[in-house]
């Protein structure tokens, strides 16, 4: 059962992020570099790699959380909503902002970045307590 928990908080982190960058794709895409076609669509919006990593990063990380989880008892919709938010506001997201400084990517796509870092944790952390 633990495992398709895991799947399951992966998926809806997963889709959470589909939703995110869809709605922030313009900026998005100007903010980080990402070339562009004459669509106005990234040019490699049709190769499959990163969105294979991009769910297998979020399999990982629910993965981890449930270890945590499990260790530390946190057991209900809220423990697991606000320890998911602590994780990506206070442990994934500083990591990423210090990366991104030392490189000077713009701050605007370490908000949007960030953004999902936090909330798609929060998603995770919610969901890993459902069941």
């Amino acid at each position: 059962m633990e495992f398709l928990n895991v799947i399951v908080a992966a998926v809806a982190s997963y889709a959470f992020g589909a939703v995110w960058y869809m709605k922030l794709a313009k900026p998005w895409m100007e903010a980080s570099g990402v070339e562009v076609g004459e669509d106005g669509q990234p040019a490699n919006k049709s190769n499959p790699i990163p969105y294979v990593i991009a769910f297998a990063m979020a399999v990982i990380v629910a993965g981890m959380m449930r270890h945590i989880f499990s260790l530390s008892g946190i057991d209900s919709f809220g423990k697991g909503l606000i320890s998911g938010l602590g994780i990506g506001l206070f442990l994934a997201s500083p990591w990423l902002i210090t990366c991104y400084g030392f490189s000077e990517r713009p701050f605007k796509l370490t908000l949007i970045d960030t953004g999902y870092i936090t909330f798609g944790s929060a998603i995770i952390g919610a969901v890993l307590t459902l069941f």
